[in-house]
């Protein structure tokens, strides 16, 4: 069994325990009456409610398609993690919620209705074990979603460090080729650029700007044309990635990498401008540091 499985049994059992903690204070559905065997009743809805848990995993990962991912099987940023984890976690408690009420109205009609007239099956015990199970589930839920994003905001601040180190390296060797270039667009414009030189293209509008540093200072030159056209120009310098719907950056013109909360920023050298990074291009911009960090 793989650690991520061990994980999810793990936080399933503390969340089953803790529902059966809260009966065992609370002695709700006529639970006093059974006295010491009222324990005994209680271990095995912790048992069945962690079965319960693990049904719901396996309806999230084959009906609803949202795999645990703790498992390893989500392939998003850290950010996208702490969101992916806090909608998945809605849904199972959505799904969980229901089978468990659904569950110990079972277990009240079935073995506890003898001593309490009052636990045979119907909608009014439905709605009053769903309350009691939704309560819980909302509690417990709020500890994990708390444990688990600091976990993941761990990870991420882990995973900016690394990408830093990655930048130093790159800082070190002169990887962008010393090539000249010349930027056209839909107009007779033009703009002469010295590759290593540029900082980041920014798209506005129908135009875009260049921005490089020259003659220590850094000039912008506008030109009509798209990011794509842009793109498509410097493809051929791996350096150059797009890292938003509106930027283009040279990596090794980035200064540092900076992550706050789910989202990446670019320091750049010289002008001090903080570039995002989109979740969509993510993943591209850590391609290409690990790439020209290790050929």
């Amino acid at each position: 069994m793989n650690q991520g499985k061990k994980d999810i049994i793990r936080v399933r059992v503390v969340s089953a325990a803790f529902v059966a903690l809260a009966l065992a204070v609370f002695k709700p559905f006529g639970l006093e009456v059974w006295q010491w065997q009222a324990y005994v009743h209680l271990f095995i809805i912790f048992v069945l409610g962690v079965m319960v848990c693990l049904l719901t995993d396996s309806i999230m990962k084959f009906l609803v398609r949202m795999p645990c991912n703790m498992e390893g099987e989500s392939t998003q940023s850290s950010g996208d993690d702490v969101n992916f984890f806090i909608r998945r976690n809605l849904y199972f408690q959505i799904i969980n919620t229901i089978l468990v009420a659904l569950m110990i109205c079972l277990y009240r009609h079935f073995l506890l209705s003898d001593r309490v007239a009052g636990n045979q099956l119907s909608w009014s015990n439905f709605l009053e074990t769903l309350l009691i199970i939704a309560f819980c589930s909302f509690a417990i839920g709020l500890y994990w979603r708390f444990k688990f994003r600091s976990r993941y905001l761990a990870a991420e601040l882990e995973e900016t460090k690394l990408l830093n180190e990655q930048l130093q390296k790159l800082s070190t060797h002169d990887i962008s080729p010393s090539s000249t270039v010349v930027l056209t667009g839909s107009t007779s414009e033009t703009v002469t650029l010295h590759v290593p030189d540029l900082l980041y293209i920014e798209a506005v509008g129908n135009y875009v700007k260049v921005y490089q540093w020259r003659d220590d200072q850094v000039h912008v030159d506008m030109l009509r044309a798209t990011s794509k056209q842009m793109e498509d120009t410097l493809k051929a310098y791996p350096m150059i990635v797009r890292c938003h719907r509106a930027f283009l950056v040279n990596l090794g013109q980035v200064e540092q990498i900076v992550s706050r909360t789910g989202t990446m920023q670019l320091l750049m050298m010289h002008s001090r401008e903080s570039i995002p990074v989109s979740r969509s291009n993510m993943a591209q911009v850590k391609e290409a540091l690990h790439k020209n960090t290790y050929p």
